[in-house]
């Protein structure tokens, strides 16, 4: 269309130049002098794919680079791709002062001279918008005269039968920006193996690229992973005096976008950058190795950052493997697999947005809901919460029994086995909507209840202290009890006994049993699906010289998509974290905010976790939402009315609601999430504030779990509780995008 337009320039300056059109026409918009010019770059650029078509008909998999003049002096853009990966694998923008041909436009290879990545783009990645005030140096004297765009090709067999056009990343502005100065200047650190290689059968095999930073500071602010079929999970960290940073982690084989990085994260002269992409061989008969098509791997993680516009350096690389010495000390979350859908990652936020589908952010905050429940629930001490698979509301509850100084001896045994069983129904599902009883069950079984947890089946797994048990209960209705681990009454160290276990996780999938144990014993057990004894463990720490053993792990939590298990360490105020398989240890979240003590916490993309009060400190009773990545606590949320007295569990429902059980005021709280702000700009997002696509209901945990590194004004703090012994204080009361404004760079950093 274009070609054609220019073939008939010459007849619309004749035309426009007719006494009767000037005349009778009011107005004649048609392309002036310079617009004509960029009309015939863009033909001359676009001429030869034609041609090309015939070569890559004949090819297998192709690699094309279309070389692109820059006429002016650029400092800000924007990179839309248009492009499927249902025929490109992946493209890379290149800024280069020499390309490999001044004649063609459309060729194989990038540059004569040091080719600079400016962007990259796989997997139906959204567009990206860069921050306010950033922006990537081109043209003029920048050293950077041409764009070359490689794109690798993944299937072609689209072209057969006829040209198609060819998939393009178009970087806005490119020929009639005119010079804009910006404060800060962009660039993009590579990190990329190039000497991996991958055994057929084999596992895991990791690939570490690290280097030391020797140069002005920079600031990330986004981060892209890039593997085949064969990655699981790529991370990037700094490390500094030892410590190690998150800068990103994802899954490469999720749409392969720039996503936020950690913002606390900077880099400066005398810090190390390192990386590890994880892969397996698994379904491979031959070594993999580093190398440009579909059937080898690659190892890329991108740092898109920003820094002085007086030390700018647009592209950095590091391609040298990493000691063992080093990654000795990465932390552990670098070797678990990263899984989700697609569709759900697209929903993340992201630096851009696709002008095909408009999306508005809204910001959230969690308020109870003091209109539930509608009815009396009459509960004893709420001692546990969970879901079943309909996502109604499961509560575990004590009746009239009620844990006191004298339930239990020096021994840990139980005192009060004369009152019998609790009589009533201690196990209630309940509509979350309006808090109506669907079903009761649970009667003369229990004698202190204290946690519960679902299975896939919908079973019921439950834990009483009084018991020293933990249990398999049906949920017909039957109260049938599948399987009991541990001897009734009678406490035990040993892996047939208990001592007052606290809670039960089970994995999704293998259906392995994970026991906290308890308040006399300082462990997590870990059982079978049929009950085998498999495993046990004490807390974790990066430090072993400074080992802190649990006190009182009171709640457990599986994750599905990181495939750990997360403790309440009641007493010491921490939650950490293991690999549930091998039981190695990962992480700890440990807040002023707690006051000392953790009670409880559950996941859902975030963990939510609720403190207790403590005899050494004091700090309000509170649920918290976390960011498990970067450890950040988000919101913070308590009743409107009624103080919390004793929060003792705590569950996120698919709508987004949370629900806090309250052991000393004998009830359940509901929290919804509100609305606060909304705001629509053209651009991405407020690095200082965080936002959720407007679409239905809000999924809080999902929602915030993608979007690491931002903060968020209102989440505060957590709750712990003393003992579950009943407390006599009755004194109580009862479209368009938005702007991603660059952050200047801090005045120091740790």
């Amino acid at each position: 269309m274009l070609a054609h337009y220019l073939e008939q320039q010459a007849a619309v300056s004749a035309a426009r130049s007719s006494p009767e059109i000037q005349r009778n026409a009011r107005e004649i918009d048609t392309l002036d002098n310079t617009d004509i010019s960029d009309v015939e770059d863009i033909v001359k650029l676009l001429k030869p794919l034609k041609t090309a078509t015939t070569v890559l008909c004949d090819e297998k998999e192709s690699t094309l680079s279309l070389i692109m003049p820059l006429k002016y002096m650029i400092e800000q853009m924007d990179f839309i791709p248009h492009a499927s990966m249902d025929t490109v694998h992946h493209m890379l923008l290149f800024g280069c002062k020499t390309p490999v041909s001044t004649r063609s436009f459309c060729v194989q290879g990038t540059c004569e001279d040091e080719a600079s990545i400016m962007y990259a783009w796989a997997r139906n990645a959204p567009p990206t918008k860069l921050p306010k005030d950033v922006g990537f140096k081109v043209g003029g004297n920048s050293g950077m005269s041409y764009f070359v765009l490689q794109i690798h090709y993944g299937d072609v067999s689209a072209f057969r039968g006829g040209f198609q056009f060819f998939s393009i990343l178009l970087p806005s502005n490119s020929y009639l920006c005119p010079l804009q100065r910006q404060p800060f200047i962009a660039g993009i650190y590579l990190l990329m193996s190039v000497d991996t290689v991958i055994l057929p059968g084999k596992r895991v095999t990791n690939a570490d690229i690290a280097c030391d930073y020797t140069s002005y500071p920079i600031y990330p602010f986004a981060f892209r992973t890039h593997t085949h079929r064969l990655g699981k999970v790529v991370s990037g960290y700094r490390i500094r005096d030892g410590k190690w940073s998150l800068i990103g982690r994802q899954s490469p084989q999720l749409p392969q976008a720039f996503y936020p990085a950690n913002k606390e994260v900077d880099v400066k002269y005398g810090d190390t950058i390192a990386a590890r992409c994880m892969f397996t061989g698994e379904g491979r008969t031959s070594k993999t190795y580093i190398g440009g098509t579909s059937d080898d791997e690659m190892c890329n993680f991108y740092i898109m950052y920003y820094m002085d516009s007086k030390h700018a350096i647009p592209f950095l690389n590091c391609m040298e493997t990493g000691s063992k010495e080093l990654f000795e000390h990465i932390p552990a979350e670098a070797n678990v697999p990263i899984t989700g859908a697609t569709g759900h990652m697209n929903s993340m936020m992201h630096m851009g947005h696709s002008t095909v589908e408009k999306k508005i952010y809204i910001y959230f905050h969690l308020e109870q809901d003091s209109a539930w429940p509608q009815g009396s629930l009459q509960l004893g001490q709420v001692s546990g919460l969970a879901l079943d698979s309909d996502s109604n509301l499961v509560i575990f509850h004590r009746g009239d029994h009620q844990w006191g100084a004298d339930s239990f001896n020096s021994l840990a045994r139980y005192q009060q086995r004369s009152l019998g069983p609790i009589q009533q129904s201690t196990i209630l599902v309940v509509e979350p909507a309006k808090g109506n009883i669907l079903k009761a069950s649970g009667r003369n079984m229990f004698y202190l209840p204290h946690g519960i947890t679902t299975d896939k089946e919908n079973n019921y797994w439950v834990t009483d202290v009084a018991l020293h048990q933990v249990s398999c209960l049906s949920s017909d209705g039957r109260d049938r009890i599948l399987l009991a681990l541990g001897e009734a009454f009678t406490p035990g160290s040993d892996s047939n006994h208990f001592c007052k276990p606290t809670d039960v996780a089970v994995d999704t999938e293998t259906g392995n049993i994970f026991v906290s144990d308890g308040y006399c014993n300082s462990r997590i057990l870990k059982f079978s699906a049929d009950g085998k004894y498999l495993s046990e463990w004490g807390a974790g720490s990066s430090d072993r010289r400074r080992r802190i053993p649990f006190q009182i792990p009171h709640s457990l939590v599986f994750l599905p998509d990181r495939k750990e298990i997360c403790v309440a360490d009641r007493e010491n105020g921490r939650i950490q974290c293991f690999i549930a398989e091998t039981a190695e240890f990962v992480k700890e979240i440990k807040k002023d905010e707690f006051g000392g003590e953790v009670f409880a916490i559950t996941y859902s993309g975030l963990i939510f976790a609720v403190n207790g009060e403590s005899p050494f400190r004091s700090a309000p009773l509170k649920g918290f939402v976390i960011n498990y990545s970067t450890k950040d606590i988000l919101d913070t949320f308590s009743p409107n009315k009624k103080d919390f007295k004793m929060p003792h569990d705590i569950v996120e429902t698919r709508d987004g609601s949370v629900f806090v059980g309250d052991a000393g005021s004998k009830a359940v709280f509901k929290f919804t999430t509100q609305k606060l702000h909304r705001s629509v700009k053209k651009a991405g997002i407020k690095v200082e504030e965080l936002e959720g696509k407007a679409v239905g209901s809000l999924n809080l945990g999902n929602f915030f779990a993608s979007h690491k590194g931002y903060s968020r004004q209102g989440f505060d703090q957590l709750s712990t509780e003393g003992s579950d012994q009943e407390r006599n204080d009755d004194d109580s009361s009862d479209s368009e995008n938005e702007e991603y404004s660059a952050l200047p760079p801090p005045q120091s950093s740790s």
